[in-house]
């Protein structure tokens, strides 16, 4: 098990999967599917709110992509995708792929829950109010 990024697989997912209309219209579920609960926009890691324009959603679990004939499949589960700023976000894969245990010997799911763990507290308010 590996979370390591691979520069040939992150190139198919940034040029190929992450521009595909089946991601755009998971993403844009996701967005909405959040607002039908009435759970506000936050990012993840520093908690500060924010509109869908300027968040990132990061997989917690790749289960729901696939790609079938050349075609991608977005159907990750609600709970898979978690919003973050796109600062945020790359300090989060930068943790985990800097740290050997995170990297190599967890989960996806759980190395980006430590990982958060580290960053909450560096990137939160100390008084814990909104910037």
């Amino acid at each position: 098990m590996s979370n390591r990024r691979r520069p040939a697989l992150v190139n198919i997912y940034r040029s190929e999967f992450l521009r595909s209309r089946a991601w755009f219209a998971r993403r844009d579920r996701w967005f909405r599917d959040q607002s039908t609960r009435g759970i506000p926009l936050e990012c993840a890691a520093c908690g500060q709110p924010a509109d869908k324009h300027h968040l990132e959603l990061h997989h917690l679990d790749y289960t729901g992509m696939s790609s079938t004939n050349g075609r991608w499949l977005a159907l990750e589960a609600h709970e898979d995708l978690m919003p973050l700023h796109p600062y945020c976000h790359d300090l989060l894969h930068r943790l985990i792929d800097r740290d050997p245990v995170l990297s190599e010997n967890r989960t996806r799911r759980d190395a980006t829950h430590l990982a958060l763990r580290r960053l909450r507290p560096k990137l939160q308010p100390a008084d814990g109010s909104t910037r």
